[in-house]
């Protein structure tokens, strides 16, 4: 099923972060009352043809500060070999490498993510850190790395000036599409945030990953932008529905 265009017309709300009085959030109500959901292992083609079974996971994962790495390490000396299929090979830190630009990820082993647990893995298929979260009744944004519980939900920030000399940083929430990779994403086979595939959430976005959002924007920003999401939904407006949600 063909992707739908990367430019089509949103609807966007702005609103005070209630806990920051220099912040001010800038919100995709389009893409946050859309009906995407995950559905690796339900129908994902994966990033790339010669590999399906991959999910978003080939490339490895960037870490997003010393923090977010940090984090991950911890979570890495809980996992035993029978959630990780190559507990042996990740061994000593041998999970993680650098890119041709000096930035450290997690480590791409025998093809794509050394986390990434493959089909017919006694102990599960998919993300070993996910699993791990799973196992202890706890939310994987808590063992995997940011860019991984993230996806595709896409935080950005921007220092804005006004003529009148006051400034403030743009929060922006919105989806992290083809672009979001770089010039990369453009060649990826396969991507499920435009995809209507993809597009087949029993709740919109907003509500289905309410924990994600939570961490990205705290949770009076969060009960805030519940309300205006369920007033634009109220509102039946064109732009309300993302031209990948079914019609």
């Amino acid at each position: 099923m063909p992707e739908v265009d990367l430019v089509f017309p949103r609807a966007w709300v702005e609103f005070a972060d209630p806990a920051d009085d220099a912040q001010v959030f800038k919100c995709d109500l389009t893409w946050l009352t859309s009906n995407w959901m995950c559905i690796f292992g339900e129908g994902c083609k994966g990033i790339y043809a010669d590999r399906p079974d991959d999910g978003c996971c080939t490339l490895g994962a960037h870490f997003a500060d010393k923090a977010d790495e940090k984090r991950v390490r911890r979570s890495v000396k809980e996992l035993r070999p029978e959630g990780w299929q190559f507990y042996d090979a990740g061994r000593r830190g041998a999970w993680i490498e650098t890119d041709d630009d000096g930035e450290r990820k997690t480590a791409v082993h025998e093809g794509a993510c050394i986390f990434l647990n493959r089909p017919g893995f006694e102990g599960g298929e998919g993300c070993a850190l996910h699993g791990l979260a799973l196992s202890q009744d706890r939310h994987p944004l808590e063992t995997k790395p940011d860019v991984c519980w993230q996806l595709p939900i896409r935080r950005t920030f921007r220092d804005v000036e006004l003529p009148d000399g006051h400034a403030y940083t743009e929060v922006s929430i919105g989806e992290y599409d083809r672009r979001g990779w770089g010039p990369g994403g453009h060649d990826l086979d396969w991507y499920c945030s435009g995809n209507p595939e993809a597009h087949v959430g029993a709740t919109p976005v907003y509500v289905s990953n309410a924990a994600e959002l939570i961490e990205l924007m705290g949770r009076k920003a969060y009960d805030a932008l519940t309300e205006h999401c369920e007033a634009h939904m109220r509102s039946r407006s064109a732009l309300a529905i993302h031209p990948a949600d079914p019609r």
